[in-house]
């Protein structure tokens, strides 16, 4: 949503400028890290606001390391947003994937030049082209998870950053 979009922008950017913040942890809420954009937001006339793509770079130029905590799922623009984390931890029973192509779009957040960069051509080329969902163990062969754990993703997240 534009609310979601928006506070991750405002987020971000107070981080970064604050002396204090070492570093950024990306969660979602409830267990699931994003599902994505809501398609209905795609029919209405011109949004005003936060757009995906921009924050996706937001994140990625920041100067301080910003880790992604997955859990349950993150896909489509969900899964764009972990891919413009410095970091990304998984939850063993996550799965991930940019499944807007069995809808006919394409990600739309650069997420076609991020994968590709992190995993490779092949591997990245059948996810964005098939639209399947990868569970946390093949993400973490691919290389598109740094770590997985059993444990509190999140906990493991802060950890992860504290070291960083």
């Amino acid at each position: 949503s534009l609310a979601v979009l928006q506070a991750l922008e405002d987020g971000l950017k107070k981080a970064d400028a604050d002396p204090s913040v070492k570093a950024v942890m990306i969660c979602g809420e409830n267990g699931k890290f994003s599902a994505g954009a809501d398609i209905r937001g795609f029919s209405s006339p011109k949004r005003h606001g936060a757009a995906l793509g921009p924050i996706v770079s937001l994140i990625e130029s920041s100067e301080k390391p910003v880790v992604a905590a997955i859990e349950g799922v993150a896909l489509g623009g969900g899964l764009e947003v972990a891919l413009g984390c410095h970091y990304r931890i998984a939850h063993v029973k996550a799965r991930m994937g940019l499944p807007e192509v069995t809808l006919g779009l394409l990600p739309g957040a650069e997420g076609t030049q991020r994968l590709p960069r992190l995993i490779g051509v092949p591997a990245a080329l059948d996810m964005i082209t098939t639209g399947k969902h990868i569970p946390a163990t093949e993400a973490l062969k691919l290389g598109l998870v740094d770590e997985i754990v059993e444990e509190n993703t999140i906990e493991a997240a802060i950890r992860l950053a504290n070291k960083v």
